[in-house]
């Protein structure tokens, strides 16, 4: 049940808060699959420091202010939102769930935020459109630089308003639990981890079987015919992603091709936010990839200040990596950012329950951020600034 506002969501699912989410998705996905979409690279330091950030920051709530009305929706990209969020692009979905990509665009859409289809999706992008809603679209460069710009394409037909170019995966991860378990690309059956895939049966008859039935495993869906591969084989003609050659240049050619909005993700210095702003994008995600890519990158909360003092008044700045509480969205607007994205949380949701689990992990962020406005005595998103910080100890 909600109150007035959205401010009280029930534990559907027997989950109160995205920790519970996470502890049901853990419980319900095999070991290896949890893993790949949870996980971090090497020591995990990065995932800690996202987390640890968000801790440090306190808010001086201000008092006696009428918050009888709190209206959590802003705008994102010029456009009307329900509140300061969007659906962070995720290429497991359709493991974690059946057509997971459409179910997470079906929940966005139905919560009034963005969903941000993954250039790795196993669906065809013209499939997740039909969802509806706002949709934005992630770019990954193929190293045949012709497949990308196809995609490109595509997804400006299909109705995509933005496109995001991806630019802190230059070369891969060490991600060893992937080669420990064989979930790496493709994806390698073992013992073990045939195992692990049969000791979850509502996974497997929910996700494996629906698969099977429908002729085979997924593929990635939003390459040519030619270039396509099985999860679980590689191509004849393999295309693979390839990020160590982009340049600004290459940037600068992409942004004149594509006439929506464009963002940059995975910003972390202020020179850099400085140098997209300059060759024509209209804002920047300040990201880590979630931890998952260089293990001792900066917290992305900590980069936040400095990008959004570089180009603040000229483009929108997003922010990703360890949200998991409404009162982090909170905290990064106040720190400057426009909005925020959220990639692990719409996944537990959806991994225990497919388009109801993912509006339930929207449901609660945005539940818990409308009492963090209340409490902080902010009726407006507005409201969420600079004077709420509360000083850091020396």
């Amino acid at each position: 049940m909600r109150q007035a506002g959205g401010a009280l969501v029930t534990g559907r699912f027997g989950c109160h808060n995205v920790e519970d989410l996470h502890e049901a998705a853990r419980r319900r996905l095999p070991r290896g699959l949890f893993d790949f979409l949870d996980r971090g690279t090497e020591d995990e330091l990065s995932v800690a420091r996202n987390r640890q950030a968000f801790r440090a920051v306190g808010l001086l709530p201000r008092v006696l202010r009428d918050v009888s009305k709190v209206d959590p929706s802003t705008r994102l990209l010029g456009i009307p939102a329900a509140f300061p969020l969007a659906i962070a692009p995720t290429g497991g979905a359709g493991l974690a769930w059946h057509e997971g990509d459409l179910h997470l665009a079906r929940a966005a859409a139905a919560a009034g935020v963005p969903f941000t289809i993954s250039s790795a999706s196993t669906m065809d992008v013209e499939a997740i459109c039909a969802a509806g809603g706002r949709l934005w679209f992630q770019l990954y460069l193929w190293e045949d630089r012709s497949l990308s710009m196809a995609v490109v394409d595509r997804a400006r037909a299909a109705g995509c308003e933005a496109l995001i170019v991806t630019v802190d995966m230059p070369v891969p991860p060490n991600r060893e639990y992937n080669r420990r378990s064989g979930f790496a690309s493709p994806f390698r059956l073992r013992p073990s981890n045939v195992v692990d895939i049969l000791s979850h049966p509502q996974w497997f008859a929910g996700v494996m079987l629906r698969y099977m039935r429908e002729g085979g495993m997924p593929t990635q869906a939003n390459l040519p015919a030619e270039f396509r591969h099985k999860v679980t084989r590689q191509a004849a003609r393999p295309a693979r992603f390839k990020g160590d050659a982009l340049t600004w240049d290459d940037v600068a050619r992409i942004r004149d091709k594509w006439s929506g909005s464009f963002l940059l993700k995975g910003i972390l210095r202020p020179d850099d936010a400085g140098r997209a702003v300059a060759l024509g994008a209209d804002g920047v995600i300040v990201s880590n990839h979630g931890g998952r890519s260089l293990d001792c990158a900066v917290a992305t909360l900590d980069a936040l200040p400095g990008v959004v003092a570089a180009i603040g008044a000229q483009a929108e700045v997003f922010v990703d990596s360890g949200i998991r509480r409404g009162s982090d969205i909170a905290k990064a607007i106040v720190l400057g950012a426009t909005g925020v994205l959220v990639g692990r949380a719409p996944l537990y949701g959806l991994a225990i329950g497919g388009q109801a689990g993912a509006e339930h992990a929207i449901d609660l962020l945005k539940s818990e951020f409308v009492r963090v406005m209340g409490l902080c005595g902010a009726a407006h998103v507005s409201e969420l600034n600079a004077g709420l910080l509360a000083p850091m100890p020396s």
